[in-house]
């Protein structure tokens, strides 16, 4: 059996320390990442600035590509942390090595919700007589709920998340503290009350559960409130009950893509290959293909609905997001989504690899990319149009300019490069977690075999 889980030592001591020691590295990989991330950061603060002075805030046609960089990274980081919290609450073991990585997502979370503070400027008020789902007329709401309420939900999204990094670190941030390591003061303030008593690790270990379930929680009302108020209600005649749940799956589906790729750089240029083995990729790889197979059955029941019911404003709709100008980048996504991990993913040995999964998750990453591009892009290209309930003229494709091009880069760098900060301060890999498996495992003989690795379950 193939033991993703082995370190080079097999006590708890030389766990810890092997551990500790690659953390307090500082590979020149590592600084060359940052720098470059840094760098290119910059790059999109420059095409900010351009946009804004260019176009101001009052045309939100030209923030469209801006919206659909903030949903992506909402889409893949914020679901990224939705694989510690699900395979911790299957009790997997294989999970182990990755838990931290998964967690750690969530400084991009509260990234992301930096990056939607600017958008909020660009999206237009209810007072413009736009449709809602807050009854601005009726209930006499304010005129920037959807700014308020998104704003809430981002916030406590990114709390909830910080929040379960925090807990699940506690244990390692107390052994650097102990260990008096660098930045001993701040580790200080984030470990002071851990001294791994019993009642602390009973403690820990519901909250973690208890964390896990309020960001699965905040996760789908952020995506709820984010794809109805900057995507559905600026489109005239966009009635469709399900796509606030598919855009939330979607980000179930390119968070555990994100996973993977994270995986594959932290085994190939992180100097994690002892800890992340084929298990992870295997283990992982199955949930991501299940999640293509429902990417495809999310899509067609909201496509069924209206290409059945042919309306006027229906066929407007479909005729914005998916068969008119946005077309091709619909088939991309498609493809990418569905099409190539169906045909990839059933072949147990490509499925059963490092470098397959791997692959295909680029591909899902990109299809998620081209997704949020002809959404966002779509929807904001039509947000100023006159009759706030049928679509009367579908507009061209709206083309990426300079600047657009310049945040894109920008922003994913800049996710980038707050991963790497936090990992500086937080190991990336879960230090308890891994000397706890040592309790869980055995070698014993079986029938004619020398021996096989028998792993236990905590409960």
């Amino acid at each position: 059996m193939h033991d993703g889980h082995s370190a080079n030592g097999h006590d708890a001591a030389s766990v810890s320390r092997g551990l500790l020691d690659r953390h307090r590295a500082a590979p020149i990989a590592r600084r060359i990442a940052a720098l470059t991330a840094g760098v290119l950061f910059l790059l999109g603060i420059a095409g900010f600035v351009i946009k804004l002075l260019d176009k101001g805030t009052s045309d939100p046609s030209a923030w469209g590509y801006y919206a659909a960089l903030v949903s992506f990274l909402l889409t893949a980081a914020g679901g990224a942390v939705m694989v510690a919290i699900a395979t911790r609450l299957a009790k997997a073991h294989w999970r182990r090595p990755i838990s931290r990585a998964s967690e750690m997502f969530a400084v991009v979370t509260l990234y992301t919700f930096a990056l939607l503070i600017p958008l909020l400027f660009a999206l237009p008020s209810l007072s413009d007589h736009r449709r809602s789902l807050w009854f601005f007329g009726e209930l006499n709401v304010p005129g920037y709920m959807p700014h308020i309420m998104t704003t809430l939900s981002f916030f406590f999204l990114a709390l909830a998340g910080l929040a379960l990094l925090w807990m699940s670190a506690l244990p390692d941030l107390a052994s650097l503290r102990d260990s008096s390591w660098g930045l001993t003061g701040l580790f200080n303030r984030l470990s002071n009350t851990w001294q791994g008593t019993s009642r602390q690790w009973f403690v820990q270990y519901h909250r973690l559960g208890i964390l896990g379930a309020l960001y699965f929680m905040m996760l789908v009302t952020t995506h709820f409130l984010f794809s109805m108020d900057f995507a559905m209600a600026l489109v005239p005649g966009w009635i469709d009950a399900l796509f606030p749940a598919t855009h939330a799956h979607n980000s179930l589906h390119a968070g555990a893509a994100l996973m993977l790729v994270t995986m594959f750089v932290l085994r190939r240029f992180g100097g994690y290959g002892d800890y992340i083995g084929l298990d992870q990729f295997w283990g992982l790889g199955k949930l991501m293909f299940a999640l293509s197979l429902l990417w495809f059955w999310f899509w067609f029941s909201s496509f069924i609905i209206f290409w059945y019911g042919a309306k006027p404003n229906e066929q407007a709709v479909l005729e914005l997001l998916m068969v008119g100008p946005y077309l091709p980048i619909f088939m991309a996504a498609f493809i990418l989504n569905f099409l190539v991990p169906l045909f990839t993913m059933i072949w147990n040995p490509l499925r059963k690899s490092v470098w397959g999964p791997t692959i295909i998750a680029c591909g899902v990453l990109l299809g998620t990319f081209f997704d949020r591009v002809r959404l966002y892009a779509a929807s904001w290209s039509v947000a100023a149009a006159d009759d706030k309930h049928t679509l009367r003229e579908v507009p061209a494709a709206i083309m990426p300019d300079v600047a657009d091009v310049m945040m894109w880069v920008g922003g994913l760098a800049g996710a980038v490069l707050v991963y790497i900060l936090a990992a500086r301060v937080i190991p990336i890999i879960s230090v308890w977690e891994q000397k706890e498996l040592l309790l869980y495992r055995m070698h014993k003989p079986f029938h004619r075999l020398a021996e096989v690795l028998v792993l236990g379950k905590k409960d």
